[in-house]
């Protein structure tokens, strides 16, 4: 474990030990704010139960749906701007200006393309993700050093291995971040429309027990979802740090 990682590992330890001495004395109202040992307590309950188990499923499959929908048009769009300069002149303005306009207003709309179920939810997700897929795939096919596309023209390659053998694996470092980017705002688009939008799933069970002041459950269900994203956050990380340390000697 390298010395960065050590700290953050103990500014972790350190904050966890910190609530849980100031909600254990009072200093944090605890009617409000349970002890950290108690909501992994309430966590590990929720787990042995089985009872959110099809709210939570619920929640991932609707997030991994955005996930893909999002990492699949953006990934496509990128490479159609790339390709066509006059579309992105077109384009950039709207994506500059993508996460300027909160995207739960398009809620009613999607209600009225998609139906009363799922889909507005993922939608939402799919567009919350869409704008970042896009921008880091252009920024990877940018980054595709020109002596190689030279070599590859030299080597009277065809496109197709062009793309294959050069083209993909330059971009790709810049394109996994655009993943990681994606998963995470899909996750977190999706969650946050269940609090208000929804009837079931991860984020509306976090509601209802807040609404119903039951604390064990509501920071149990948090805990699970914070453990669950930092997880896959953690595992994309380090895949992408993997990816860029693989580009650095090409680069250099």
């Amino acid at each position: 474990m390298s010395r960065p990682a050590r700290l953050r590992t103990l500014l972790i330890i350190a904050a966890i030990a910190l609530l849980e001495l100031a909600s254990r004395l009072a200093w944090i109202n605890p009617v409000s704010f349970i002890p950290p040992s108690q909501m992994a307590l309430g966590a590990w309950d929720i787990l042995a139960s089985g009872e959110y188990l099809k709210d939570i499923v619920l929640t991932l499959m609707s997030a991994g749906t955005a996930v893909l929908l999002s990492v699949s048009v953006g990934f496509l769009g990128g490479i159609l701007l790339f390709r066509y300069p006059r579309l992105r002149r077109v384009i950039d303005p709207l994506l500059l200006s993508w996460y300027a306009v909160p995207i739960f207003i398009f809620y009613p709309m999607l209600i009225v393309l998609f139906g009363l179920n799922r889909w507005p939810l993922i939608m939402i997700g799919f567009l919350f993700a869409l704008a970042a897929m896009v921008v880091n795939t252009l920024n990877g096919l940018e980054r595709v050093p020109a002596v190689l596309l030279k070599t590859a023209r030299t080597l009277r390659m065809s496109r197709f291995d062009e793309v294959r053998l050069i083209v993909l694996p330059a971009s790709l470092p810049f394109v996994f971040t655009g993943i990681k980017l994606s998963v995470v705002y899909s996750f977190l688009a999706v969650i946050a429309g269940e609090f208000i939008l929804s009837g079931a799933g991860f984020g509306y069970q976090i509601a209802y027990a807040y609404n119903n002041f039951d604390n064990p459950t509501m920071y149990g269900l948090m805990l699970l979802l914070l453990v669950f994203v930092g997880f896959i956050n953690l595992m994309l990380h380090v895949a992408e740090q993997h990816l860029y340390q693989r580009r650095v000697p090409r680069d250099a």
